[in-house]
């Protein structure tokens, strides 16, 4: 039994069939296994992460300059504690209100720092604050902008804050 070249073909062309026959099913149930897999669970919800900003401060003058009202640049920051710190001094308790009075400013100040004209220092800040609904804590150091009016020889000497920096 000799087979013809024409025989010998045809036998290969079934076998690729069946080949190409037994992928298609094989695809068939991955493909009957992965819906059936997702349609039981439930619908897939985009959600987007918001990543945390870190805190950053800004200095608002009140009452003339004799108060700085600080409080966070970005909205989705609400303040629980803040105490600033100067010249090495113990930090004050400033609050939430964020509220620092140029009196406690001006008893931590000496020397040349009191002379009259405009002056800058570098306060540290240190807050709790809530954000994403978590609390956290920063601190950093910045910049208070202050002058110094007054203090003739029959004048009192008055300390205005004029700002707060980076």
């Amino acid at each position: 039994m000799t087979e013809s070249p024409s025989e010998r073909r045809r036998r290969l062309i079934n076998l690729g069939e069946l080949i190409a026959l037994a992928a298609l099913i094989v695809s068939a149930v991955g493909v009957w296994i992965a819906w059936k897999s997702t349609s039981n669970d439930e619908p897939t919800r985009v959600v987007e992460q918001r990543q945390p900003i870190s805190l950053t401060l800004r200095g608002k003058v009140q009452d003339d300059g004799r108060e700085l009202a600080i409080s966070p640049v970005e909205p989705s920051h609400a303040l629980e504690s803040m105490t600033v710190g100067i010249n090495r001094s113990y930090p004050e308790e400033i609050g939430s209100e964020g509220v620092l009075k140029a009196q406690y400013v001006e008893s931590r100040l000496t020397g040349k720092q009191l002379d009259k004209g405009a002056h800058s220092i570098p306060v540290g800040i240190r807050a709790r604050y809530v954000e994403l609904g978590k609390v956290r804590e920063n601190q950093g150091t910045y910049v208070l902008r202050y002058r110094v009016e007054g203090g003739g020889l029959l004048g009192g000497r008055s300390l205005r804050l004029s700002g707060l920096s980076r």
